[in-house]
């Protein structure tokens, strides 16, 4: 059977790889298309557009993009017809691929959502079109599927958070082979700095981040680089600071790491499993952050906190994220006690989100409907 999956960022890369080989175990002669990165490449798929051609974060910044998006959505639609799938998946990267489903659904053609949109977040209005245009909906947090089946009577299906697959294939980790690789010193503990993956991020928060490690002369810090972006981003921020640049490894950098200072996204539930204590840090562009706060209607920006419902990260937005603010933080979560709570809380978490396996389901799930359908 055919299958085209769409993918928009790096975190829909790492779990559509591994939907893409669980469509794989599941029907060997599966033809998979995707709109992704280099790891759904790698996986087994089709590879027709790269996550870092499409990537933009912000309402400012994706009406300065329009007309690209506008031709990534018209270049999409014909590559669908083309292609005639069995099964058209999307995996988050809600903005696009909800236009993309409202086509698709016009034209017959059977739609999966692995990683549903944060519907919950914001613009909860678009259930209607959501229960209208997708025909199976795979959730991968706890409260997903109450927020859909109990608030809005529509079916889906909990699989639990692919993640928790990633984290279990990571190598057991190596201390000094690690420190010597990099050129970290093997007498300081380390801290971890992830400013993001997108261009913006990295330019609103990582200054913040590089100012308050002077504060700390008894740690070294090190930052996880994006490989969508390169090394170009980081170093007009990193120059002449002695804080290393490590592209492509930020589970081994954490995996090392005391602590963490982390922007809010995927990054902040990976730390966590991970069993790193972190602050959560998150600057915007001023317009589009003053138009996120009026249509986002939760308490807390990260997935730790919105899981477990209470503040379990510190969390340090636009304006609160200040070196200061981040001296304070990070030094309570360095302090034995703060260290502590925060990975007793961690505990819970995993507990929380349910077993391993969650790709392997959602592709058993897609195939099992795609060949009853």
């Amino acid at each position: 059977m055919k299958y085209y999956i769409i993918a928009g960022e790096a975190s829909g890369d790492l779990h559509g790889s591994n939907l893409i080989r669980g469509i794989l175990a599941e029907d060997p002669e599966a033809d998979i298309r995707c709109w992704g990165g280099d790891r759904m490449e790698q996986a087994g798929g089709t590879l027709v557009k790269h996550f870092k051609e499409m990537s933009f974060m912000g309402f400012v910044e994706v009406l300065t993009h329009l007309p690209a998006i506008f031709r990534n959505m018209a270049f999409c639609k014909a590559d669908i017809e083309a292609f005639g799938p069995d099964a058209l998946i999307f995996i988050d990267f809600s903005g696009f691929n909800l236009r993309i489903a409202k086509w698709a659904h016009a034209r017959g053609i059977r739609t999966h959502y692995y990683i549903s949109p944060q519907v919950w977040a914001s613009r909860e209005g678009r259930v209607a079109s959501i229960k209208r245009d997708i025909d199976h909906i795979y959730v991968i947090l706890p409260f997903e599927k109450a927020f859909y089946e109990e608030k809005h009577h529509m079916p889906v299906h909990f699989v639990g958070h692919p993640l928790i697959d990633a984290m279990q294939g990571l190598p057991e980790p190596d201390p000094e082979a690690f420190r010597k690789r990099h050129g970290l010193a093997p007498d300081k503990k380390i801290i971890a700095l992830l400013p993001g993956s997108r261009r913006q991020e990295i330019s609103k928060v990582l200054p913040m981040m590089v100012a308050a490690t002077r504060e700390f002369p008894d740690y070294q810090f090190a930052v996880a680089g994006a490989p969508n972006l390169g090394e170009e981003p980081y170093g007009a921020f990193l120059e002449g600071t002695g804080i290393p640049l490590l592209m492509d490894q930020t589970y081994p950098l954490l995996q090392h790491a005391e602590a963490a200072l982390v922007t809010s996204g995927t990054a902040t539930l990976e730390t966590a499993l991970l069993q790193v204590p972190q602050v959560v840090c998150y600057k915007g562009n001023w317009i589009s952050y003053q138009i996120a706060r009026r249509l986002i209607r939760l308490e807390y920006i990260s997935l730790v906190n919105l899981i477990m419902d209470r503040e379990v990260v510190r969390e340090l937005i636009q304006d609160a994220l200040t070196p200061k603010a981040l001296k304070e933080a990070l030094s309570e979560i360095l302090s034995p006690n703060g260290r502590e709570k925060q990975l007793g809380d961690y505990r819970e978490l995993r507990q929380k989100l349910g077993g391993a396996g969650a790709s392997r389901k959602a592709a058993k799930l897609i195939v099992d409907f795609t060949r009853a359908e």
